[in-house]
């Protein structure tokens, strides 16, 4: 996935995930850490690795799997990609 390194959205959403986890940590070294928010921040975290995980798998496709971009009927490509989101 050489390509990988010139795309900013994906960047992006790594440093999100790396805030998000340093927040986990922030929460945890309080008094008294509110279990309730260290459960929502990492549900939150979960949300964000499905989502770059989804974006890594269609980069894949589209770079590695994909042959001919113009043989490929998108409407069914984007109902394959909402299928592997539901259950991914």
């Amino acid at each position: 996935m050489s390509h990988l390194h010139e795309d900013k959205k994906i960047l992006n959403r790594v440093r999100r995930l790396k805030g998000q986890i340093h927040a986990v940590e922030a929460s945890l070294t309080q008094q008294e850490p509110s279990c309730i928010d260290v459960l929502q921040q990492v549900a939150a975290i979960k949300g964000a690795v499905n989502g770059l995980m989804n974006e890594l798998i269609e980069e894949h496709l589209r770079e590695h799997v994909i042959k001919d971009p113009e043989a490929v009927n998108e409407q069914d490509l984007q109902e394959f990609l909402k299928l592997l989101k539901r259950y991914g």
